[in-house]
């Protein structure tokens, strides 16, 4: 039994900021990767951001790149996302993803095995 769960998207204004969660059910995160995507209508995924389970390190693509914070809590089992300066085009289904990586993570989504359910993210005025 490996879910994941998001959490804490929602409607923001533009110039507004979001903590996203990701919470691990049924497995623990010590030994995964975690990366965010976001997919919106009539756009191909986009890989985000993403964090490794050992060494904690990470990866920031040019859209999140200088506004996003990932970071994990493994007592928790949680991972999370936290994206300031929201733009209306920052409007998009956010998703999570876990693979069996310590060393290092990926932001490409055919890497990841489990997957969440997403969160909506709609920034508008």
């Amino acid at each position: 039994q490996l879910q994941l769960v998001e959490s804490g998207g929602g409607l923001v204004q533009p110039g507004g900021s979001l903590r996203l969660s990701c919470q691990a059910s049924g497995f623990s995160l010590d030994y995964y990767a975690i990366g965010w995507f976001r997919q919106a209508p009539g756009k191909e995924r986009e890989g985000l951001s993403c964090i490794s389970s050992v060494t904690n390190s990470t990866i920031y693509k040019d859209a999140v790149k200088g506004r996003g914070t990932i970071s994990r809590d493994n007592a928790k089992n949680t991972v999370y996302l936290q994206i300031n300066s929201l733009k209306p085009e920052d409007t998009a289904v956010y998703y999570c993803a876990a693979e069996r990586r310590t060393m290092s993570c990926t932001t490409f989504y055919v890497a990841y095995k489990t997957w969440g359910r997403g969160t909506q993210v709609t920034v508008s005025s």
